[in-house]
């Protein structure tokens, strides 16, 4: 009776599994080269041959953020460029109302698994990078190793928070002011604002481009998640090696052992790290000193 109860309890969860497993092949194209493939958070162009390279762009960019680097190596790489849903034009499908980060997250896990992806690498900026951390902590299994392009664990760090209550009124206030904009109010404030994080004037008109092509909501709802998560105590759950670059520049007007601090002191519970100071640079690394942002990445990849 013990033995007829496991099987049955088995066949019963193996189909759930199976029906799991449907619906996820429903909802996505397996990938060829070149194609897109569609789920209702993000959309994945594939480029390249070898082994996989997941790239995750920022908080309202484009995946066009890595075409430089895909020009680079995809005839060594098969390379699958994320595009989340909502940012730099792209439709906003489910991410038209609600949480943001935490399904596109899990929808990258999906890409992963059904793509059957064998621990590919995977490089995100800066908002891209938070959840390519989420990702390498909530499925470990899913990630060979990480590059993380100026993103914080706990972005209220930036702000000198030590905990999210104790940033979650600015976080509020900084959503409801963008949600309460005019579309013309919000590309002006993205236009300035962009100044601060990209260096150089062809960067800064591409930055600009696709922030004031996102949908403002999804900007405005993934803001507040990335300032009010910490993820820093999974951090110590991340198997894989993980390379941390963090941009700084004189006109940050802070000393660079400040900018090398919060990084060390962000990252202490992660174990298997390498923390990489870029100068010269603002927090778009990769326009802004593309030589050595591609050095980077190929001895990560290496």
């Amino acid at each position: 009776m013990l033995y007829s109860g496991f099987v049955m309890k088995n066949n019963f969860v193996n189909r759930i599994k199976f029906v799991a497993l449907l619906a996820a092949a429903l909802t996505w194209q397996v990938f060829t080269a070149g194609a897109d493939t569609v789920s209702d958070r993000i959309t994945v162009t594939v480029r390249g041959h070898g082994p996989d390279v997941l790239l995750i762009p920022g908080l309202a960019s484009s995946s066009e953020v890595w075409d430089a680097t895909a020009s680079r190596l995809e005839n060594r790489f098969r390379l699958h460029l994320i595009q989340v849903a909502g940012f730099a034009g792209s439709p906003s499908r489910a991410n038209a109302q609600g949480p943001v980060i935490q399904p596109t997250v899990d929808a990258i896990d999906v890409y992963i698994k059904t793509n059957k992806l064998q621990a590919p690498k995977v490089i995100g900026h800066s908002l891209g990078g938070f959840m390519a951390e989420m990702l390498a902590a909530q499925h470990p299994e899913d990630v060979g190793g990480l590059m993380i392009v100026d993103a914080l664990p706990f972005y209220g760090a930036l702000f000198g928070a030590k905990d999210t209550s104790a940033i979650a009124p600015q976080a509020a206030a900084m959503r409801d002011s963008v949600l309460a904009q005019t579309q013309d109010d919000y590309a002006k404030s993205e236009t300035a604002f962009i100044h601060a994080l990209v260096k150089s004037p062809d960067g800064y008109k591409q930055a600009v481009k696709w922030a004031i092509a996102s949908d403002k909501s999804v900007v405005a709802r993934a803001t507040y998640e990335d300032m009010t998560t910490d993820i820093r105590p999974q951090l110590q759950k991340i198997k894989a090696p993980v390379t941390i670059l963090h941009a700084w520049d004189s006109l940050a007007g802070i000393p660079p052992a400040a900018s090398d601090r919060l990084y060390e002191e962000s990252y202490a519970a992660l174990p298997n790290k390498k923390i990489v100071r870029i100068d010269d640079s603002f927090h778009f690394i990769m326009l802004d000193q593309p030589d050595k942002f591609a050095a980077e990445v190929d001895t990560f990849l290496k």
